[in-house]
């Protein structure tokens, strides 16, 4: 394999790292599929052309927009990100209107079967529709993004060129078209040949030298540097291994999902959050709990704990917007603690633990390995490298009001992948308001309107810690938690 570095004209590199290889392959398989999708919630109907325009000229500035995936022919090289010569900007950006009467519940249920289909690995890997009809005269956009190009906060950054301030802003140069590059995957396949050489001498040498300082090491200071090895394998084995016994009703995968979503103002879960000495963090994690407890509780199968994976952002300022760069941290969720309090309490303190693992980074370390792997291993252990019956995500995005094409961002809710998982929760705060995304397996969870209720109350509990905001259901009504 290639160990080039190289970048291109964005300063993003020109190479998928081999966790971004996995996820790429994973997309056409619907158990390993990882699809990232937001949906906005717009004052206005945008006009066309200006929302086409806002689009053709992010997709000069984000390069990733215009870039597809070449895999080589033989694996003589890493599958590299070109600027697609073939790039027709109406394939990816669509326009529907949604029936009468067009609730939020309409369009989260157009959105699920846009989640669960894979995209076209032969263009560019996103698409973006606009969705009229709303009701109150309203419009959603839906954007489905594949994982390999970036996680939750790198595609905050990456869309960023979209949205304005004001609702008219003043007219923006139009940026330069990028040039595109006509690469097949023989041609790939050649290049990785022709430096095939220089990569395995390479490799050979900074193997061999690599080797020689260890034993150097271990020579001089035998005790020391074993026991390092070893408590980096006991600290991989805490970060990957079993932490909780799986939820007894949670068991069950198939390929049918569906998600409902509420709404917090920011201000009152901030409150909560530091009534119980905790982060915004560890008030949302302690709200889902609780609402998993009450899911557990009636439907008779009370649990103390259950596995929950917690991705943390590694990205710095630096980093450019696209590729992956998290890891996951696996919490055993106090859901049996009846006190919130408490329960922010005993989750501050497994993160706190968690992020001081010296292998936190375990998976990707050995992401290289598993990306050599056949597709059919991939999909046996989808979900199994990082044991849990739920992840939990947490993507902060904008704190002021966003326009896009003359039309204001009122929310934004997160639907994530599920991956082997039965249940993927987003939280996005943006312009004041928190909102909470569960996206979950219909085979896992078996009655969405008492998980409907659940969330409520969960977080209900939670936000009576700071005074009386209360959890507001945005895809179903209060009352007996029904759709709406």
């Amino acid at each position: 394999m290639s160990n080039s570095s190289g970048l291109d004209a964005a300063g993003l590199p020109e190479e998928l790292s081999p966790l971004d290889q996995i996820l790429h392959r994973g997309e056409a398989n619907p158990r390993t599929r990882s699809g990232i999708m937001t949906i906005e919630l717009l004052d206005t109907t945008p006009d066309w052309d200006t929302f086409r325009t806002r689009f053709e000229h992010a997709s000069r500035k984000v390069l990733r927009l215009r870039q597809k995936v070449v895999t080589p022919t033989l694996p003589t090289t890493a599958p590299r990100w070109v600027v697609d010569p073939d790039f027709n900007l109406d394939f990816h950006l669509r326009r529907v209107r949604v029936p009468e009467p067009g609730t939020l519940r309409q369009v989260m249920d157009f959105a699920e079967i846009a989640a669960q289909s894979p995209l076209d690995i032969s263009r560019p890997l996103w698409t973006a529709t606009l969705i009229e009809g709303v009701q109150d005269g309203r419009a959603a956009l839906m954007v489905h993004l594949s994982h390999a190009v970036t996680d939750g906060v790198g595609g905050v950054e990456m869309f960023a060129n979209l949205y304005d301030f004001e609702r008219e802003p003043p007219p923006q140069p139009v940026p330069p078209m990028p040039v595109p590059t006509d690469l097949s995957p023989n041609d790939l396949m050649r290049s990785g040949l022709n430096r095939l050489p220089g990569t395995i001498v390479g490799g050979v040498v900074g193997a061999v030298a690599g080797a020689a300082q260890a034993v150097g090491h271990v020579v001089r200071d035998p005790v020391e540097r074993l026991g390092s090895v070893f408590d980096y394998a006991r600290s991989g084995v805490r970060v990957v291994g079993p932490v909780a016994d799986p939820s007894p009703i949670l068991r069950r995968r198939s390929l049918s999902s569906r998600s409902e979503a509420i709404d917090i103002e920011f201000s009152d879960l901030h409150r909560a959050s530091k009534a119980a000495e905790g982060s915004i963090n560890d008030a949302y994690l302690a709200g889902l709990c609780g609402a998993l407890r009450l899911y557990h509780e009636a439907m008779g199968v009370p649990v103390d704990t259950l596995p929950m994976a917690v991705p943390v952002n590694l990205r710095s300022d630096a980093d450019p917007a696209g590729g992956n760069r998290f890891v996951g941290v696996n919490l055993a969720a106090p859901v049996g603690l009846s006190d919130p309090a408490m329960r922010i309490k005993e989750i501050r303190a497994q993160m706190r633990s968690k992020r001081d693992e010296r292998a936190l980074d375990v998976v990707g370390a050995i992401a290289p390995l598993v990306s050599l792997l056949p597709d059919s291993v991939l999909e046996t252990m989808a979900g199994s490298i990082v044991n849990s019956d739920v992840q939990a995500s947490n993507v902060p995005v904008y704190a002021g009001d966003t326009f896009i094409a003359g039309a204001k961002v009122l929310r934004q809710y997160g639907l994530g992948p599920l991956p082997g998982v039965a249940m993927m929760v987003v939280l996005i705060s943006r312009s004041g308001y928190c909102t909470i995304s569960t996206r979950y397996d219909r085979a896992s969870i078996t009655d969405p309107g008492l998980l409907a209720q659940c969330l409520l109350d969960g977080f209900d509990e939670v936000l009576a810690l700071g005074g009386d905001g209360r959890a507001v259901p945005a895809t179903f009504s209060r009352v007996g938690a029904q759709e709406k």
